[in-house]
Formats: structure tokens, C-alpha cells, sequence
């Protein structure tokens, strides 16, 4: 492709981009099932399906309650935000109240899953809060809503870090929150990101029994 047609497609997806996003400030909740590869090689891709439609609806209708908004759905995956249109602290605490309720919603799921299937699953989640852009992204036929920006990349690495669980956020989460919600919370050392120059500051609320499960 020549480099005046490149230039063109460069100022035409710029004018789109810009009649569609938002900058915010928000908060960045994903979700990620752990134990998922093993489960996958285990049973029918049929009975799979199933189970992942089990799990995200669950998280889904979480995220729907504390007023959040699912963005991006992909394998075992969920990203959601909280926060894109208000100013106050609160969509903080709503994100990790519905972190919290996920865990404990998917222990059981979990506990369901062993009694029908024979297969141990788990959830870690990572918390976030920072600048972002929501935006729409790909050509028409699948373009889609979605999050971009170092916030979302955080999020989602904390997430990748999370034991099944667990729930990892990072410091700017941590001031909005009460001291009820701090209780059972454990400073980690700083979290240096492959990729990032600034390490981030990193809290966990640790999960109630140990499960060795990947995150994948």
C-alpha cells in the first residue's frame, strides 16, 4: 500500500476515532477464569460453552448491579468499567464490590462445577483506576465498543497476577475504599510490569483456601 493511501486511512480512522470517544477517568475490572485449560481439555467443547456461559453470566449480571459496564468478552475473559461518566469516588467502591461478589459467586459456581463435572475452576480479578479512552474499534462489520490506555493495560496485568481467588488492585483503588472493605487486605511489594517503566503499588485481598490453578 502506498504511503499517501496509508496517510489517508490514518486521517480517516483518526476523524472516526474522534467522533466516538470518551476520555474519562474511570475504573478497569477484568476477570479471568483460572483453571480453564485444563477444564477445555477434559470435557466436550459442547459442555464448555456451557460453562462459560454459566460464568459470565454470573459476572455480567454483577457488573450490571454495582452499575458497571461490561466492554470485551474473549476466551475466559471479562473486562468491565466502572465510573466512565461520574466524578465521585463511589464507582470505585462499586468496582470492588463487584470484584468481591465474583469471587465469592464463582467459589460456588465452582463447588457446582466439581459436583457435576469432576473439574476444579476459580476466578482472579485485577482493579485498576486511572485515564482512559472508551472508544470503537475494527472495520463495521465488527466494530465494537471497548477501553484503551495504561489503565486498562494495569487492570489487566494485576488481573493475569491474580491467584484463583484472589483479588489484586492497585493503590489508586485503595483511597476511595473504607476501612471495612481494607480489613482483610495485604500490602504486596511493588509490582514491576514487563513493558512499563513505573512499578505500581499493589494490594491483595487474599483468597479464602489456596487453589493451585493456573491462570489460563
Amino acid at each position: 500500500m502506498a504511503c499517501s493511501q496509508l496517510g489517508r486511512m490514518s486521517v480517516t480512522l483518526l476523524e472516526a476515532h474522534a467522533s466516538t470517544a470518551q476520555r474519562a477517568r474511570g475504573t478497569v475490572l477484568f476477570a479471568d477464569l483460572r483453571g480453564y485449560t485444563a477444564l477445555a481439555e477434559r470435557l466436550d467443547p459442547l459442555t464448555v460453552a456451557m460453562l462459560l456461559e454459566e460464568f459470565f453470566a454470573i459476572l455480567a449480571g454483577v457488573v450490571e448491579k454495582q452499575r458497571g459496564t461490561v466492554f470485551h468478552l474473549a476466551g475466559d475473559t471479562l473486562m468491565a468499567g466502572f465510573g466512565l461518566t461520574e466524578t465521585s469516588t463511589e464507582p470505585v467502591r462499586r468496582a470492588f464490590e463487584a470484584g468481591r461478589i465474583i469471587v465469592e459467586s464463582c467459589s460456588a459456581l465452582s463447588s457446582e462445577w466439581e459436583r457435576r463435572h469432576g473439574v476444579s475452576a476459580g476466578v482472579g480479578v485485577g482493579l485498576h483506576l486511572g485515564e482512559l479512552v472508551a472508544t470503537e474499534l475494527g472495520p463495521p462489520p465488527v466494530r465494537q465498543r471497548t477501553l484503551i490506555g495504561d489503565t486498562v493495560n494495569v487492570a489487566a496485568r494485576l488481573c493475569q497476577r491474580a491467584r484463583a481467588g484472589e483479588i489484586l488492585f492497585s493503590g489508586s483503588i485503595k483511597g476511595p475504599l473504607g476501612a471495612d472493605s481494607l480489613s482483610q487486605v495485604i500490602a504486596l511489594p511493588e509490582l514491576p510490569l514487563r513493558g512499563r517503566q513505573t512499578p505500581v503499588q499493589i494490594f491483595c485481598v487474599p483468597a479464602r483456601e489456596r487453589l493451585a490453578l493456573d491462570a489460563v
